[in-house]
Formats: C-alpha cells, structure tokens, sequence
C-alpha cells in the first residue's frame, strides 16, 4: 500500500539533513519546532506583506496558527519580532484545529475587520509536521508519514481594497464541528511524542462534511454549484481529494489546484488552502465566485465562499 502511487512526487522538510529523520526524540522533536517554525512563518508573513504592498507598521493583528509544537509565549511574540510589528498590535495564537485551521484563522481576521477593530491583520498558518514525526506499524501512523510536509502560508486582509493585485472578497462562510466522529482524526500524546490518529473512514468523512458546508453557503447565498468558477480545496491525500471530486461532483481540472499542490508539497496540513490559493491567483484562474473549504482534527469542516475580481 505505500508503495503505490499517492499523489505526491516532491516533499519539502525544515531539516538541515535527511539523516535527522532518525531523530525523533521529544527533546529534539520540540527544538525542530523552535527553530523552524518561526522562521517558516516570518518567511511567508514577509512575503505577503511584500505582494500586499504592506509595511510592518500596517499590521494591526496578528493570528497564527499550529498544531505541531506548542511554544510559550506563541509563534505570534517570535513573528512580531522579526517582523517588526507594532507593540501595540492584537496577538492571538491559535492551536488544536489541525488541517482545517486556516478557514478559523481567516474567519476571526474577518471578524475584527468587521467589528472596525482593526484595518488590518495579518493571517498565517505553519506547520512542522516533521516536528510531529512518529514511527510505529499502525497504517494510520504510516500513511501519515509518507504524507505531510513541512510549510507556511500567509494572508494579508484589510478594509480597504488593494488595488495593486487581484480583489479577493470574504463574503459568506460556515462550519461544522462533529466531536462525535473527533477519534476519527486527532494526535494524541504517546510517551511525549504527538502520534497521529489517521483512519481509514476519514476520506468519506471529509467529503460528506465538505459537501453540508458547501450546500449550506449556497443556500444561504443563493449561489449555485455551477457559478463556482474555483476549488480552493485542503486535498488532504489522494484518497481524500478523490472522495471530495465524487462527493462534490467536480472535475479534474476543479481539484487542480490542490492536485498539484499535493504533488509538490504533499500535505502541508493547515497552509494548504493557502498553497492553493496563491496557485490559482497566480495561474490566472477565472474570476468570479471561489470556493475554499478545509476539514480537520474534531471532526471539523469549513468553508468560505470568495469573491475573486
């Protein structure tokens, strides 16, 4: 089985050697994560600032989110301080939401601009899955390992349109949270280590989620599947993105953003949904209404739905 093709052909890992793959102890599991996920987040805050047009000294708020180490104070102290962010910006870290984090992430950004608490805030998720590695004969654990990569995505959102790139609008979004299925998809800790609960049921799990939250906004907007003109899907694996294309009636060329994105980064857990964005901003995809959806650890789903001109 893991010998057989699983969509991804590249992956990247915050390592300064192949041969620390062995290493797996907590000790040096936690100092991966406090090296590289600062690093790995201040890069892809840097780069949005830098395309948005954004000085540091424009940046309200800052929302970061992991699931892949755990530092005190958070990731956001680290980023703001290379960033050289105001003192007086909002800080908020956010942990524990796995795949699906980036929908949260963006959804509180969206929240402070409409409550006119800030003008602008700097969204980014970073993962260190190579900081979560864990080895036993459990196929989840296997499957797990031949999938994740390391990564970071970043998103500047502000109340004032940006006139120098493409307009991308926030307009309507829902979630679905079903702790009854969270066993499903979790970490756990084993003996000071997360180790990755993966089961075989998750693929249909996602697709059926995908599918509520996805008819929920539709119906709420008066949007139909047809008007979509973008997938900006989490892929998951390729098991996943298979049981998303059936479950949501799409075609090869809907997934192919989050196809090729699996292809060459594998799955990044939560910055995939922006991997995939920026992919379809950049490749010129058609405008119009953009779907963006991503599932996760509890067993959570969310989506928004885009306005791309």
């Amino acid at each position: 089985m893991l010998l057989r093709d699983n969509g991804i052909r590249t992956r990247h890992l915050a390592l300064d050697s192949l041969d620390e793959v062995s290493e797996a102890d907590a000790d040096t599991l936690h100092r991966r994560f406090a090296k590289h996920a600062p690093a790995l987040a201040s890069r892809a805050a840097t780069d949005a600032l830098q395309q948005g047009n954004y000085q540091p000294r424009d940046i309200d708020a800052v929302i970061i989110s992991t699931c892949t180490g755990y530092l005190c104070p958070g990731l956001t102290s680290y980023v703001a301080e290379r960033l050289g962010l105001r003192p007086d910006i909002i800080a908020l870290d956010l942990v524990g939401q796995g795949c699906g984090a980036a929908l949260p992430n963006l959804r509180t950004a969206e929240a402070f601009l409409s409550a006119n608490r800030c003008e602008t805030v700097l969204s980014v998720c970073v993962e260190v899955c190579s900081a979560a590695l864990y080895l036993d004969n459990d196929p989840g654990v296997l499957i797990s390992a031949c999938l994740f990569g390391d990564g970071a995505g970043a998103a500047v959102l502000s109340a004032k349109p940006n006139l120098s790139s493409r307009r991308v609008e926030w307009k309507a979004t829902s979630s679905l949270n079903n702790p009854a299925e969270r066993d499903a998809l979790r970490f756990e800790q084993r003996g000071g280590l997360l180790r990755n609960i993966l089961t075989p049921g998750v693929p249909q799990l996602a697709a059926q989620h995908a599918k509520l939250v996805l008819n929920d906004v539709l119906r709420s907007e008066g949007i139909s599947h047809d008007e979509i003109s973008a997938w900006i899907l989490h892929a998951g694996g390729r098991k996943v993105l298979a049981a998303l294309r059936e479950t949501l009636e799409l075609t090869a060329a809907d997934i192919s953003w989050s196809s090729n994105v699996l292809s060459e980064f594998g799955n990044v857990s939560s910055p995939f949904v922006y991997f995939a964005l920026q992919a379809a901003l950049q490749n010129n995809a058609p405008a119009g209404w953009w779907w963006m959806s991503a599932f996760g650890a509890g067993f959570s789903c969310h989506g928004a739905m885009l306005k791309v001109a």
